[in-house]
């Protein structure tokens, strides 16, 4: 496994930690069913599934005008739903090597919160609707959003998912996107009253700097957060404009979501900065990593339990001592 080959010292011995995590395949079960009674076939999901299988017929492929049984006859007599197994087949024969990566990774979880539940894994497919769902103890991972940027499926569908999504619907993804998930939604839920741009900043960037602790050293922050190598050249040269930016607009202390979302949302670039639309776009969360990551090397005393759970954000952003200097 060469993902997770280099190993940094600074990182916590978890060659004890009992977990092996597998992938449930519900996107095979429930093919499986086709051609056969579709009775037999609801019960046996719904056995095996609970939860997920509930889910998926009410809220990812239909919702509750239709029974369980009208949803999976529709699924199986829509060919497009038969292409799309099969496409998903052909790049997934198995998850082996996904399987590999979450169990490392969510090892780290359970070294830093060894009470944590570690949530059922299902991979299954929507039609493109859901990549990455948490619910009721379950992670699920749709792997028709996983297949490779150069599928022909999502040039078609580009009106409904732009390209600068689709670019990361690779497999390399699927660990950063699934854990990212399970520990914002699982672990630290952004709390109501962070309402600022500096609350958020932070808020994202503790998120990302786990995400430093849990993944392999070797995989690069533009898979982690999502940027293009070119987006992430973008942001290190102009880091200290950036900055000045925020304050030149009185920003940090913004809670119009109105005014300040579009430095947190997705999108191709971030208006309003950069020439020729050449930004990258979230621009908030890159930066709120960065503060993050300074104060924790200014503050070597600060363990990861404790940085989780400090929501001073004001307090970060002071002792991180932040204060990006322009490149000559």
């Amino acid at each position: 496994m060469l993902f997770f080959s280099c190993s940094d010292s600074k990182k916590p011995d978890i060659s004890d930690i009992k977990l092996d995590i597998k992938i449930e395949r519900f996107d095979k079960d429930l093919y499986a069913g086709k051609g056969k009674n579709i009775e037999s076939t609801d019960s046996l999901l719904y056995k095996k599934y609970g939860a997920f299988y509930e889910d998926f017929i009410f809220k990812m492929v239909g919702n509750e005008s239709y029974t369980r049984k009208e949803v999976l006859q529709g699924l199986y007599e829509d060919k497009a739903y038969t292409d799309l197994n099969h496409e998903v087949d052909s790049v997934f024969p198995n998850l082996q090597q996904v399987e590999n990566e979450l169990t490392q990774t969510f090892k780290y979880v359970k070294y830093y919160y060894p009470k944590v539940q570690i949530p059922r894994f299902i991979g299954f497919l929507s039609g493109f609707s859901y990549q990455t769902p948490i619910g009721d103890e379950y992670a699920g991972i749709g792997l028709d959003m996983f297949l490779g940027k150069d599928s022909k499926f999502y040039g078609a569908l580009v009106h409904s998912i732009p390209l600068y999504l689709s670019r990361r619907f690779t497999p390399e993804y699927i660990v950063p996107r699934v854990s990212e998930y399970y520990v914002r939604e699982n672990l630290f839920k952004e709390r109501d009253e962070d309402r600022s741009l500096l609350a958020k900043m932070i808020y994202n960037g503790k998120v990302l700097y786990f995400m430093d602790q849990i993944m392999p050293d070797n995989l690069p922050d533009s898979t982690k957060i999502g940027y293009t190598d070119k987006q992430l050249v973008w942001c290190k040269d102009f880091e200290s404009e950036i900055w000045a930016f925020y304050l030149e607009n009185n920003l940090l202390y913004e809670t119009d979501y109105a005014k300040i979302q579009v430095y947190l949302s997705e999108g191709p670039f971030t208006p309003g900065l950069g020439e020729n639309n050449a930004s990258a776009p979230k621009l908030g969360i890159w930066t709120g990593w960065q503060i993050v990551r300074q104060y924790m090397t200014e503050n070597p005393d600060v363990t990861l339990q404790q940085l989780m759970a400090d929501t001073d954000s004001q307090k970060i952003l002071a002792k991180s001592k932040y204060k990006p200097k322009l490149k000559k």
